[in-house]
């Protein structure tokens, strides 16, 4: 059976289970780290007691920092890459559906209630005189959703696909013909396209700026591109596996360009991240330029090279990684709880930044992936996660 057919039957591969059951847990142990840094990045940061010293910070940010520019582009090049799969099982309005329970119901417990009740909790634990509608009402973004604004707006392109797909099916008169080749020129053509579109979205919404629902417009270049691709390279098989040549030479590119980070940080002499980013966020500036640059050749070679190696190399398929694979989604919508309540029972410690990060973090990612699990394994909630 190819993989391409498993994919339509099952979701469920355990190359791409492990790939994200690995990024699910990247992601939790670096909003781990980021609630005590200087530079944001998760809420907590808004009330910690401590925060890193600006050399531990900047080491960090180097080794760890990259990652951020296309961990989450990955995700919607995964979810666009089993999207086209999806619909042909289902029809457009079931995968629609599906998605609105899958996705939307998630989205809307943790804005109405789930979230601003848990930042509640960590503004009292700070001092902080707040009500539970205050902190619904008053922090900003308005109608936050703490890490599921991914959730909300993968929910937007997969609605906007299945009308595309609807729409398209009707219009079709004749068998779709045999889709071209695709290589490293279409995924340089992408990134270009993606750097411009970052720069030009971020003079209006810079990086790491809030709107209402917390949309993270400015990433929505790196997001829809990747999502879009993930769509375009369905019907090319990359499902079951990535080009060989074209992996390693997103390999190489991504070796390169994390280099050149680390070495144009030095060259800048940036030694202290909060008070150097400003420009790097967005406007007219050079930084702004260099940053969407970096981050749309991370974003599309970053993505495919680790698509190319879980199909190489994170076959294994136990009993733990099965698990862990079943309980990522929930893992990763129970992050924000879980790291908020670590954080808040650690604040009393008279210890570092580095200590309380490196705590939450390794008591963090395994208590999410446990409790997913049960939830996964012992509630009726597994069938909607």
């Amino acid at each position: 059976m190819s993989t391409v057919v498993q994919a339509r039957r099952s979701q469920r591969l355990p190359q791409i289970d492990n790939l994200k059951t690995a990024m699910v847990a990247w992601i939790i142990a670096g909003h781990a780290l980021l609630g005590y840094s200087s530079i944001g990045g998760w809420p907590y940061d808004e009330v910690n007691e401590v925060t890193f010293d600006r050399r531990s910070e900047w080491v960090l940010t180097i080794l760890i920092g990259p990652s951020a520019l296309f961990v989450v582009g990955t995700f919607f090049f995964l979810a666009g890459l089993f999207s086209p799969a999806a619909v042909a099982r289902k029809g457009s309005a079931r995968f629609a559906g599906d998605r609105i329970l899958r996705l939307g119901v998630p989205f809307l417990c943790f804005m109405g209630l789930i979230w601003p009740l848990f930042m509640w909790a960590a503004y009292r634990a700070a001092g902080y005189r707040v009500s539970y509608w205050w902190a619904f009402t008053h922090r900003q973004p308005l109608l936050d959703s703490g890490p599921l604004w991914f959730v909300e707006v993968l929910l937007y392109f997969s609605l906007a696909y299945a009308a595309w797909s609807w729409a398209a099916a009707r219009l079709r008169r004749q068998p779709r013909p045999e889709p071209g080749p695709f290589g490293g020129g279409h995924l340089v053509a992408l990134a270009a396209a993606v750097a411009v579109a970052s720069f030009v979205i971020r003079l209006w919404f810079p990086a790491q700026s809030t709107q209402i629902l917390d949309l993270h417009l400015w990433q929505w270049p790196q997001c829809l591109a990747m999502f879009g691709l993930g769509v375009v390279v369905a019907r090319r098989g990359w499902i079951g596996s990535v080009p060989e040549g074209l992996r390693h030479a997103c390999g190489l590119a991504v070796a390169v360009t994390l280099a050149a980070v680390a070495v144009l940080a030095v060259a800048l002499g940036v030694s202290s991240l909060a008070e150097a980013a400003t420009p790097f966020l967005g406007g007219w500036h050079w930084q702004a330029l260099l940053l969407a640059c970096v981050e749309a050749c991370l974003v599309v070679t970053g993505s495919v090279w680790a698509l190319g190696t879980a199909q190489r190399r994170l076959l294994n398929g136990g009993r733990l990684s099965v698990a862990c694979g079943r309980a990522s989604y929930a893992a990763f919508a129970l992050q924000g709880p879980v790291l908020l309540i670590l954080a808040i029972a650690g604040r009393p410690l008279p210890l570092p930044a580095e200590a309380k990060a490196l705590g939450v973090g390794a008591l963090g990612v395994p208590a999410c992936f446990w409790l997913g699990w049960l939830i996964i394994a012992r509630t009726r909630l597994g069938r909607l996660l």
